[in-house]
């Protein structure tokens, strides 16, 4: 059959009729003539849907293709001519509703083919003369095309149209500003989200998938969300809104979906076969957002690890097309043993890289130990993606970390010296930004990078408080932290971005015991902070006096592992030693005790 589009539920009778569209010629020099017209607009009344021609420059009728007025999906042409010229091919369709006007779908198919002409007719009641609305490519500015539309007009009118000149016009200013290949350079996407009750907000979490769409370089060109109890487990949304979103992705010049949940593999194919168009999810997009910023060899190794581990399981829906030479009923044959050779390769680079971060987390661990001996308080910043942690680091280390506005701006971590006011030296560690529905596949990559959040003295909790959902925010951070079995550490709640705060703001929020407002970027309430660790760790350490018989000489060594000792003399009956060590290790040491000071 030659009819392209939805021909279900057309009498046999009427496909010959619509095939006989293709035996019309239009002479040269005119966009159509009145009789093909007549006989595209009685078939259209007749089957009740929008029947569209495509015509090449000779006159000939090149494809027919049936829809109605909302999922029409106009079908490519054959044509082969340069992505810096107009496609040789014009488009002329009927709007059997009655307004021949051009739709957003009829504008963005006519920039996204480069149509010669994009034309609709529509019948008029009581027998008046049908009229026409056409649209054509007027201009195009920094390679973005415009158009220009007229109409409506009558069919004898529009029969008339001078279409020869037009042509000339609209090649001649191709010709003149060349299109970069391909015409659509940023990709544009369409956000969509289910508004589930109970969970997170669905316009907060959607506008933050546009933030994270952004930070990968793409363009919103829409937003779509759906309130439903749970996801369709065919197509995570209803049939209904994946036809919204199809018209949506004509209408908007779109080239991708992103989902704002994680989608199974069978969602994710069943949603490509149904809009043909690339779909990913949250997961996929803030994967992609982290390979584009790893920079250490660690965190690429991590990244690629990450993204295996989601790929690998959506693997399987790729056996059809790699089966070439048929065989069993949809298991046997070389295609299928192509896909287990390719589950094998991913499955081997997987246990690789997991070897690498390995010896990676051991040789981290050495330097730890280092550290450990060296008496240093370890503290570590964590927070939601874009807190401030980074433009805090820098402020009070000098570390020179780059600090972006932009989600996900640090992925390795970086350890710092710093002096309190006491005194007291600490190292201070940057950590990678959390985010709601942090994907499992980053938590359990970066785990060796996270440890130094696990093996912290102290953890400064940096929070946006700018941020009109901060409070959720701190929510996520919490979850993730009790995923990596880090949330019973002594924490500081920092609310960073105070500047961007009232004067009465402030107060509901210091009303978190150990907190404190600040502002990375002016400097403000740092010394303050300062102050607040140094008095933080003090409580967390206790003095005390010990005397070790000669015969227990393995707690000295011992110690040196524990505590920091200050004073050390060899006595007759024992070695005196004054130390510093953490207050939940006190009773360890009480058979020695010989004085103690909280």
């Amino acid at each position: 059959m030659n009819i392209h589009g939805d021909t279900g539920g057309i009498k046999k009778g009427l496909l010959a009729q619509l095939e006989q569209l293709y035996q019309f010629n239009v002479p040269t020099g005119q966009a159509i003539t009145a009789e093909l017209a007549q006989a595209m607009l009685s078939l259209s009344m007749l089957i009740e849907r929008e029947v569209a021609i495509y015509l090449n420059r000779r006159g000939k009728v090149t494809q027919v293709a049936v829809g109605d007025l909302r999922t029409v999906d106009l079908p490519s042409t054959d044509s082969r001519r340069s992505e810096k010229r107009l496609s040789g091919i014009r488009c002329i369709h009927t709007h059997p509703g009655g307004d021949s006007r051009l739709s957003g779908i009829d504008i963005s198919a006519l920039k996204n083919m480069r149509f010669d002409l994009m034309a609709a007719i529509s019948a008029l009641p009581a027998g008046d003369e049908p009229e026409v609305s056409f649209g054509f490519i007027s201009d195009i500015d920094d390679g973005q095309m415009h158009v220009r539309t007229a109409g409506p007009l009558s069919l004898s009118e529009f029969t008339r149209l001078a279409f020869t000149e037009l042509l000339l016009q609209t090649d001649r200013l191709f010709s003149k500003n060349e299109l970069a290949e391909p015409l659509l350079q940023t990709e544009r996407v369409i956000l969509v989200g289910l508004d589930q009750t109970g969970k997170w907000a669905i316009d907060d979490s959607l506008s933050e998938l546009g933030q994270l769409a952004e930070t990968a370089g793409a363009e919103v060109a829409a937003v779509i969300r759906q309130k439903k109890d749970r996801p369709d487990a065919a197509l995570f949304i209803g049939k209904g809104k994946v036809q919204e979103i199809a018209v949506a992705r004509q209408e908007h010049n779109a080239n991708m979906i992103v989902f704002d949940d994680e989608l199974t593999p069978s969602q994710q194919r069943n949603l490509e076969q149904a809009l043909g168009v690339k779909i990913i999810d949250r997961t996929a997009l803030i994967l992609d957002i982290f390979a584009q910023r790893a920079k250490s060899h660690e965190g690429k190794l991590q990244v690629e690890l990450a993204q295996l581990r989601y790929h690998l399981p959506r693997l399987g829906g790729q056996g059809l097309v790699l089966s070439r030479l048929g065989g069993g009923i949809g298991t046997r044959g070389p295609g299928e043993t192509k896909l287990e050779v390719d589950k094998r390769r991913i499955r081997s680079r997987i246990s690789d890289i997991e070897q690498q971060i390995e010896q990676i987390k051991k040789h981290r661990e050495i330097h730890r130990k280092n550290r450990i001996a060296a008496n240093l308080p370890a503290i570590a910043l964590v927070g939601y993606t874009n807190a401030g942690k980074s433009t805090l680091l820098n402020q009070l280390t000098s570390a020179g970390v780059l600090a972006e506005d932009k989600l996900f701006a640090t992925l390795d971590p970086t350890t710092r010296r710093t002096t309190l006011p006491s005194g007291l030296d600490v190292l201070l560690t940057d950590t990678v930004g959390f985010i709601q529905k942090l994907p499992h596949q980053l938590i359990s990559a970066f785990r060796a990078t996270l440890e130094e959040v696990v093996h912290a003295d102290l953890l400064l909790h940096v929070i946006d408080a700018s941020h009109p959902n901060h409070r959720r925010q701190m929510e996520a951070v919490c979850q993730v932290l009790g995923e990596l079995q880090a949330d019973q550490k002594p924490a500081i709640l920092v609310f960073n971005k105070s500047d961007k705060l009232t004067a009465a703001e402030l107060p509901g929020l210091l009303r978190e015991q150990h907190s404190i407002a600040v502002s990375a970027a002016g400097g403000a309430g740092l010394d303050g902070l300062l102050q607040l660790i140094d008095a933080f760790l003090a409580k967390q350490t206790a003095a005390m006096e010990l005397l070790i018989p000669y015969s227990d000489s393995g707690i000295l060594a011992k110690l040196h592992e524990t505590a920091v000792i200050k004073c050390t003399e060899y006595r007759d009956d024992g070695t005196y030693v004054k130390i510093e060590l953490p207050v939940e290790r006190q009773k360890d040491y009480l058979t020695y005790a010989i004085g103690a000071e909280a």
